[in-house]
């Protein structure tokens, strides 16, 4: 459907069809001509410029026959400027080759015919030909210009997409981390109410301290990550209010795994931690809060350990292993609570955060130990981020 856009620009092709006929149409009459050329002139030259009209439909057959009528007609000079334009904007390269070729094809046939004719019929030759040439040139450049236009903004749209996915799984890893912890806490508190009704009433009240904080606490940090999601589309998870998680949040997350009957050893030992990357520290406290999680929720009952160690230009180095649980047969029978079920998110969500943060994850079972290891980045004074320490 045409639009008024389009119309206009249709009307503008037909005046300047119709003024370059008029302007130059002292050289369609220099000699001597017959009574009628003037007429055939004009009602040729009014039919092309009419037929500019029709270019958005048959550009390429519209071309082609007012090129083979301007051999006889001078007044369609103009229309071909316009048709052969058009075919070089909306048409593939190749037809518009293939006009150009046509119209080679074309001159080297003038200049055979009509060398002996003199100068000035070569100049007007060469005239015309020349005026094709930009009128080709400037149609293609138009439609490259179109193509580069369309390509920039597939690229935006296409990079406004791929931000939107990255948001999207970056809060899904922040909601997974921040409440995966809090409710295998009550997950645990809870099973452990129910399979051992006979609990004295002191243990009664200190799991049910640990559900309430812990459901407590679930509620504020779902209420922050529903609050990024609210606001603007740029947001990022890590600019969610409150206190960041970094390597001094890793003592209150294991104290509230012991609180929950966990048994946790905790060993750091890095150098310069204040020196440490945010993004850096942030990681590995959820490295340690999801593989605490993990351990809780699959291994429940034995040991824990988490080691921290690293220094700048050396690498920080994150480490948590517990051992296989295995059933002995004396528990078989024994009514105990069953595993925490999960998603099977978690470790898919620490190797892409630790990936973001330029490190290395490396989980498995080894001598009857399930360890997680992340070798994180830790730059020092000179830059580096000692990546090769950091994995040693």
């Amino acid at each position: 459907m045409r639009t008024r856009r389009d119309l206009s620009v249709d009307i503008a092709c037909f005046l300047f069809a119709v003024v370059f006929s008029v302007v130059t149409a002292d050289a369609a009459y220099r000699g001597d001509v017959s009574a009628g050329v003037p007429v055939a002139e004009q009602v040729a030259g009014a039919a092309g410029c009419a037929a500019v009209f029709l270019r958005r439909r048959w550009p390429v057959p519209l071309a082609v026959l007012l090129m083979l009528a301007g051999t006889q007609f001078h007044f369609l000079t103009g229309a071909i400027l316009v048709a052969l334009f058009t075919v070089a904007v909306h048409r593939p390269r190749r037809v518009t080759a293939w006009l150009g070729g046509l119209t080679l094809a074309q001159f080297a046939v003038f200049l055979l015919r009509d060398l002996d004719r003199g100068e000035e019929v070569v100049g007007s030759a060469l005239t015309y030909f020349t005026l094709v040439a930009c009128a080709l040139g400037w149609g293609l450049y138009i439609r490259s210009r179109r193509a580069l236009i369309a390509s920039l903004a597939e690229g935006a749209v296409r990079a406004a997409d791929d931000a939107r996915r990255e948001v999207r799984e970056e809060m899904a890893r922040e909601m997974h981390d921040v409440l995966a912890h809090r409710l295998s806490l009550l997950s645990v508190q809870a099973g452990a109410l129910e399979y051992n009704p006979g609990a004295s009433p002191e243990d009664l009240r200190r799991a049910a301290g640990v559900i309430r904080d812990s459901a407590h606490q679930a509620l504020e940090d779902l209420r922050e990550v529903i609050g990024v999601l609210r606001g603007s589309g740029g947001a990022r998870a890590e600019e969610a209010p409150g206190p960041r998680p970094g390597l001094a949040e890793v003592d209150r997350l294991l104290d509230e795994s012991r609180a929950a009957g966990m048994r946790v050893t905790y060993r750091l030992d890095a150098a310069a931690v204040e020196t440490l990357p945010a993004t850096v520290g942030r990681t590995a406290s959820r490295v340690v809060q999801e593989a605490v999680t993990n351990a809780r929720k699959h291994a429940g009952g034995v040991e824990v350990t988490v080691t921290v160690t690293g220094r700048p230009g050396a690498g920080l180095v994150v480490e948590v292993g517990n051992p296989v649980r295995t059933r002995s047969p004396a528990a078989v029978g024994a009514r105990v609570a069953p595993p925490v079920p999960g998603a099977g998110q978690g470790l898919i969500g620490m190797a892409e955060r630790v990936a973001l943060a330029g490190g290395r994850l490396e989980h498995g079972v080894r001598d009857g130990r399930f360890t997680v290891r992340a070798d994180l980045p830790w730059p020092g004074a000179d830059g580096r981020a000692g990546a090769e320490g950091a994995a040693a």
